[in-house]
């Protein structure tokens, strides 16, 4: 059996990601998946980065800003809200940016975020 993991918001150490964001790691089931809560500062961006190995599903919770996906030719630009969920497919560029009110996201992270290595690979991004 696995054993049952609770973490609070308040009790998470926070680190930076390797975009720049302070990032809060919450839960993980091993194996599978692991459970994140990002955030930028008003009017901060992201450095752009695309991932080595993972996936995302985000979820904004607070905040506004935008977000800029590309694969290959394609772009899009999306603006970002509370209630907004997006995805991150494997090999996506992405960059984001905070509203003047900042941003919150909470995000799921399939397999679960490595935590060493090149993950996240810098990237030329849309700001």
């Amino acid at each position: 059996m696995k054993p049952f993991q609770t973490t609070r918001l308040a009790d998470a150490v926070e680190v930076t990601a390797p975009d720049g964001s302070a990032v809060r790691p919450l839960c993980t089931l091993p194996g599978v998946a692991s459970f994140a809560h990002f955030a930028l500062e008003p009017e901060q961006v992201s450095q752009a980065v695309s991932h080595a190995t993972v996936e995302e599903i985000w979820y904004v919770v607070g905040g506004s800003g935008r977000m800029w996906r590309g694969q290959g030719t394609r772009e899009e630009v999306t603006e970002l809200a509370p209630g907004v969920c997006l995805t991150i497919p494997l090999g996506t560029a992405f960059q984001f940016r905070a509203g003047a009110d900042g941003l919150a996201v909470v995000a799921v992270t399939t397999p679960p975020w490595p935590g060493v290595g090149e993950e996240a690979s810098p990237t030329a991004g849309h700001w």
